[in-house]
């Protein structure tokens, strides 16, 4: 038998197995709206044998894009365009997911093979709104810092994403609060430099997290699972460390969410990355051990016994790939080959099984 081929259930969501393709911004939309490039790049994952496919940080706001060609589900017109990839990935085994999302401070750049550099709005971008007017680095804008009733309608456009991502079909949704995005902003005394009851100590700092927690589990179906994607840490002195990842996470559970996401950093452009194989590991790890909640681990994961032994061992209860994924669609199978299992081969391929 392997762990890493165990069906795994969230709520009323079996899972087939604990292989899950992390969402990657593909910079390949048109006004927020997917287009054939996501049919086929997220379709290929499902035939490849995963268990569940998550599209890309898609914004709750035109604004929330990281770029004007990103992902985002902020009307009918969106969750229309994605019904017909969601219902391919479940056709084809896989959970439909997706991550919603809001870039903060970090929103209105370029793509990352063309520079990736600040878009200003007099070139087709716009301004950011951030928890404080503190820019990500020296070469972003300075963004605005957002006032009460801003807070209120972030919260309120998490909502309507939730919704509008039920209704395109998707069985599972992430909140992206990692990687130096709006949520991580709020989390980070890094970015979150607020003297009202959004800022200073932990409890302020975790308030517009929650709300949106709150808000997008009243949204979605009480059978379906909610994930949240954080940044552990943000590798640098004086910012949010694992420490309070873990009591954050504790509230999470409270809160109604199933699983979260264990990724790091982000939040500042000067910190130290120890990456290597498996690095993030140890932080969903200990969320798991000290929470109780289900944890996945991510961040070089590419090798199917590294994999395997990371779920064998109970450090996490979901892997999740995403350059193995980028290389190899069909990752999941070549895993099972290689772990001694049945893979779930799709009937029109079985030929080349063997």
């Amino acid at each position: 038998m392997s762990a890493l081929f165990t069906p795994l259930r969230l709520r009323g969501l079996e899972v087939r197995n604990r292989i899950f393709v992390s969402p990657m911004c593909q910079y390949s939309s048109h006004d927020g709206l997917p287009t054939d490039w996501h049919l086929v790049h997220l379709g290929s994952r499902a035939v490849g044998g995963a268990g569940l496919v998550m599209v890309e940080a898609s914004a709750v706001t035109p604004e929330g894009r990281i770029s004007p060609f990103d992902s985002g589900i902020w009307s009918e017109a969106h969750a229309a365009a994605f019904r017909p990839i969601a219902r391919f990935l479940r056709e084809h085994g896989a959970v439909p997911a997706i991550q919603i999302a809001h870039a903060g401070r970090k929103a209105s750049t370029g793509r990352p093979w063309e520079g990736g550099r600040p878009i200003p709005p007099e070139a087709g971008g716009w301004r950011p709104i951030a928890p404080s007017a503190i820019p990500f680095s020296e070469n972003h804008a300075r963004p605005r810092e957002m006032t009460a009733d801003d807070i209120d309608a972030a919260v309120a456009s998490f909502e309507r994403a939730a919704r509008l991502s039920v209704d395109a079909g998707f069985e599972a949704v992430e909140i992206h609060g990692a990687h130096g995005y709006l949520i991580h902003e709020f989390l980070s005394p890094h970015s979150n430099r607020r003297t009202d009851d959004h800022g200073g100590p932990f409890e302020n700092r975790v308030r517009f997290p929650l709300r949106v927690v709150r808000a997008v589990r009243a949204a979605v179906p009480a059978e379906r699972p909610v994930l949240v994607r954080i940044s552990a840490t943000d590798w640098a002195e004086g910012g949010w460390d694992i420490d309070q990842s873990v009591r954050f996470a504790a509230l999470l559970k409270e809160a109604g969410v199933d699983l979260v996401d264990c990724s790091s950093g982000g939040a500042v452009s000067f910190a130290k990355v120890p990456v290597a194989p498996g690095y993030q590991v140890p932080f969903a790890e200990r969320i798991r051990r000290e929470t109780g909640i289900a944890t996945g681990a991510v961040g070089l994961i590419a090798e199917a016994r590294q994999a395997e032994e990371i779920i064998a061992s109970g450090r996490a209860d979901a892997v999740l790939l995403a350059r193995a994924m980028l290389r190899d669609p069909y990752w999941p199978l070549r895993a099972a080959r290689a772990l001694g299992v049945e893979g779930p081969w799709p009937p029109q391929y079985l030929r080349a099984k063997e």
